[in-house]
């Protein structure tokens, strides 16, 4: 039986712009045995498009959100984007205290407001988190972890992975896993249970190896799920079937 992967968080809009267009992606993904994607907002107008990519193609699903970097930009008329079918979930959302893109102030009300977004609307909520782990717990412990509730693209090591656990949290694991500088990322999929790990490819960025350095595809999420079935010493098609369940589970997805 082949094996099935959802590639849990991609952005098509920003993919097409640098390399194959979102059609020839998906195709793509259907090829490599990638049934279903979700494509992520970042701010209101890219959420927009997303819905509008994911209405397009079956198979593939939304989310609407204000990335750190935008907060500055505000969240008006993000809500009204989450009553669309196509959306499965609020975010990405979170904190980057790497770049400051956005005041750090700002960047927290933002994000704290959308966790009560994802909580109205009962959606679940991707995080974006970058040199912020404490604040990151902090505002999710006082606003309430959505039940469903995914730290994308995870860099942090065991101990940051032992708190998203504990917290409630998933794991979303990208092309980082098979970079040789990120031990510590390898050490977190070592500890995550199958039952609470997904895989992803933030495409257009973060290829993975051998591709690192080009543009990166939701294709590519078979070989972060090779490199997760590695380090955990796991059967692939366990891999695939945990992380199929999962996604399902997350973001409600047909089984």
């Amino acid at each position: 039986m082949a094996l099935r992967w959802t590639d849990d968080h991609c952005h098509l809009d920003l993919t097409a712009d640098r390399g194959p267009s979102a059609d020839e992606a998906v195709a793509a993904a259907r090829e490599a045995g990638v049934e279903r994607l979700i494509t992520v907002g970042t701010d209101v107008a890219s959420s927009l498009v997303a819905v509008q990519v994911a209405r397009a193609h079956e198979g593939v699903w939304a989310t609407a959100g204000v990335h750190p970097h935008d907060a500055k930009e505000g969240w008006d008329g993000l809500e009204a984007i989450l009553a669309e079918p196509e959306v499965v979930a609020v975010g990405e959302c979170g904190l980057d205290y790497h770049y400051d893109h956005s005041p750090r102030e700002v960047q927290r009300e933002s994000f704290a407001a959308q966790i009560a977004l994802a909580h109205a609307h009962d959606l679940a909520l991707v995080v974006h988190t970058r040199e912020a782990w404490d604040d990151t717990f902090t505002i999710l412990e006082a606003e309430g972890v959505p039940e469903r509730t995914v730290i994308h693209c995870f860099t942090g090591g065991p101990d940051e992975a032992r708190r998203s656990l504990d917290l409630g949290a998933h794991l979303s694991f990208s092309g980082i896993v098979t970079f040789k500088g990120a031990p510590e990322v390898r050490e977190a999929v070592e500890l995550c249970p199958l039952d609470r790990l997904l895989v992803e490819t933030d495409s257009p960025f973060l290829a993975p190896t051998p591709h690192r350095g080009r543009t990166n595809q939701p294709a590519y999420v078979t070989l972060v799920g090779e490199a997760v079935a590695d380090v955990k010493g796991a059967q692939l098609g366990a891999v695939a079937e945990a992380t199929w369940a999962n996604a399902a589970r997350v973001y409600r997805l047909p089984a």
